[in-house]
């Protein structure tokens, strides 16, 4: 396998990504305890010592994705590398990890956007990867997974009508009990809430600094806010795009 900071699991074998994104971690606002507690955990893994596969789950665009890519930026001088697999691809887990488990490095396999359905055989690689099966799991291998949803798969409203009431305690049904425990393997579970207005701000000041676009005024901040409310999201995805239409386009001309 080629040496490379990152891979990507494509067509049944790790492919050496040659252009990896930089993400300094300085550049995670407004999520500052989960920043603390991913990166103690990932120091704890690169030096060898005990460390969690971690579950981020919350709201769209609030840096859940960046997150994961930070880690890489700041710690691959540290031997840590990623390995982008794709969900439906997680049938292939005993493949992907068989390479990696004699290399000094240190691996986070990297889960974008899980979810699905209960009878979805990723679910069951995914619970043997984070549980152990038989062979024994690789020490310098961890799962880092993102998801919208809390509990990894869909939410029926049959699941709600399962919960029943055991003296006088309301008790989860079979399904919902089972998504439950997906989540719960993993050791570190991290939530992400929807931005507020000032940290949506903030964030566009960042983006615009980034693209060299430091004056910041009163008429910016009301075109960055209209183009949050017609989107209907104060998302750091959002503060992005505002940043990158108003610094390409200028004050005069930009849309919003």
């Amino acid at each position: 396998m080629p040496p490379a900071l990152a891979y990507r699991w494509r067509h049944g074998a790790l492919q050496p990504l040659e252009f990896v994104q930089q993400l300094p971690p300085d550049q995670l606002l407004a999520v500052d305890r989960q920043k603390q507690l991913l990166m103690r955990n990932t120091e704890r893994f690169v030096r060898g010592l005990p460390a969690n596969h971690a579950l981020l789950t919350g709201a769209r665009g609030t840096g859940k994705s960046s997150m994961v890519k930070a880690m890489l930026t700041a710690y691959a001088g540290e031997g840590l590398r990623l390995v982008e697999v794709p969900p439906h691809d997680l049938v292939d887990l005993p493949e992907i990890v068989a390479p990696l488990r004699d290399h000094r490095e240190r691996y986070v396999l990297y889960v974008d956007d899980f979810s699905v359905a209960a009878s979805d055989p990723a679910l069951t690689a995914l619970k043997t990867a984070l549980d152990g099966g038989v062979e024994e799991a690789p020490e310098n291998v961890l799962i880092y997974a993102t998801s919208n949803r809390r509990h990894l798969m869909p939410e029926s409203r049959r699941d709600n009508q399962e919960y029943h009431w055991v003296d006088d305690e309301l008790h989860p049904g079979e399904s919902t009990e089972e998504k439950i425990a997906l989540s719960e393997r993993f050791g570190l579970w991290l939530s992400f809430l929807p931005f507020n207005q000032d940290q949506y701000l903030d964030l566009v000041r960042l983006h615009l600094g980034n693209l060299g676009h430091a004056a910041w005024d009163e008429e910016t901040e009301k075109a960055a806010l209209r183009w949050a409310l017609n989107r209907a999201s104060r998302s750091g995805r959002v503060a992005r795009q505002f940043a990158r239409d108003w610094a390409g386009a200028g004050p005069q001309a930009a849309t919003a």
